[in-house]
């Protein structure tokens, strides 16, 4: 859980924006910008989980890897722990990466499989320099009884594991440098629901032991419920709600996140013949173009403003819950 103090967030973002260039249909096609993500801001408290949930497209992976500096953003600022991150020369991001690290969604195609896993988990000490290489041998095991492997496997290769052990191994190398922030993309969708459950409790222990701060990247409501503190909702390259765990959860207030919500097949829900639970619509292709809230096409609440006017973010109370959207409470 989030501590009450006055210290600064640990990760503030600003308005940020990302673009890429995707070529139009056809033979003769020419490309086009395609904004993904749009205007993005909000802030990290040390210590706690952040989430981002959207369907895949919306832009909360390529918000990560912006982040990440990993794909460069188009404006914006990205304020980790004191430090602008944008604009930042390599030979000083390679000092403060250590201090941020990734957990990648593919177990199965995150790790080298031609590398033993010891070398694996090591490999951020040794591409950093920290740590003596006797130290480095040792910190690793130490990662890996962390994370529930054993000693003995340190010498094995990646095919030598199940999916939900090489996410282990992944998780051990992401905190091999001590870092104070984590962002997992994705981290257990490719995983069977019983080793879901156990990788979100091993990264819910780790926090608390290492004192870590995530950006938790998922399209699963029930595990972002489960991880998260605060949760963004993200649609098409925007984010239209913030809140906590139950305010969302309990009382949403953007029509998008409402019908994310009433996607999710509850027992409850299956037992009353003949309800009809309404999915979230599929967002169209590209609407870098459009004016206005880009969920305007597919909200059944809809009005003339919606369509031209941008919604902004406004606070819905005093607990933090906020939304960008016209419609009134």
């Amino acid at each position: 859980m989030v501590e009450n103090n006055v210290s600064p967030p640990l990760l503030k973002v600003t308005d940020l924006n990302v673009s890429f260039s995707q070529k139009s249909e056809g033979i003769f096609g020419k490309s086009h910008p395609v904004k993904a993500v749009d205007n993005v801001s909000f802030s990290i408290e040390r210590g706690e989980t952040f989430g981002i949930v959207g369907e895949s497209g919306s832009g909360k992976s390529t918000t990560a890897l912006a982040i990440m500096q990993l794909v460069q953003a188009e404006s914006g600022s990205i304020l980790f722990d004191g430090q602008e991150l944008c604009g930042l020369s390599a030979k000083a991001l390679t000092k403060i990466r250590q201090d941020f690290q990734f957990i990648f969604q593919d177990p199965y195609s995150s790790l080298n499989p031609r590398t033993r896993i010891g070398a694996i988990v090591r490999e951020p000490m040794d591409v950093m320099n920290l740590h003596s290489p006797q130290l480095r041998d040792e910190k690793a095991r130490d990662l890996l009884a962390k994370v529930g492997l054993r000693p003995d496997q340190f010498n094995l290769f990646p095919h030598q594991f199940s999916g939900g052990q090489r996410q282990r191994v992944g998780i051990a190398r992401a905190l091999a440098s001590g870092p104070k922030l984590v962002l997992c993309d994705e981290p257990v969708s490719a995983l069977d629901v019983a080793i879901q459950a156990q990788v979100l409790n091993l990264l819910r222990t780790l926090q608390t032991e290492l004192k870590l701060t995530y950006l938790f990247i998922s399209h699963d409501l029930g595990v972002v419920q489960y991880m998260c503190d605060r949760i963004a909702v993200m649609y098409m390259g925007r984010i239209v709600e913030v809140g906590d765990r139950i305010s969302l959860f309990k009382s949403p207030k953007h029509p998008y996140t409402k019908s994310l919500l009433a996607a999710v097949p509850s027992m409850k829900m299956m037992r009353r013949k003949g309800r009809t639970v309404r999915a979230a619509p599929d967002a169209p292709k590209d609407a870098g173009g459009t004016t206005g809230c880009r969920y305007a096409a597919q909200c059944p609440f809809v009005h003339e403003e919606c369509r031209s006017v941008v919604p902004q973010m406004r606070p819905t109370s005093s607990d933090g819950h906020m939304v960008a959207c016209h419609l009134d409470d």
